[in-house]
């Protein structure tokens, strides 16, 4: 199971990213366990500048709009 973090305020691109990844997910049968991360301070760790940020498995492959369906597709079967 991948544990994806989506980093943000809350905003409404930040939430969008969350619904997004989800429901490709789903379509794609790929396990995902998704966390909404909206402390400043842990964004802040992960040296996000800009949100929405995708963290997966620790690692940032994302930030700064919401990502193309391309790229989630991509990560999602990695």
């Amino acid at each position: 199971m991948k544990e994806i973090k989506v980093l943000g305020t809350g905003c409404a691109k930040c939430t969008k990213t969350i619904e997004v990844i989800a429901k490709i997910a789903t379509e794609l049968n790929v396990d995902v366990h998704v966390i909404k991360e909206t402390d400043p301070e842990v964004i802040m760790g992960y040296g996000v500048m800009s949100t929405p940020a995708v963290i997966i498995d620790e690692v940032n492959v994302h930030s700064g709009s919401i990502p193309h369906r391309q790229e989630i597709e991509l990560w999602l079967q990695q």
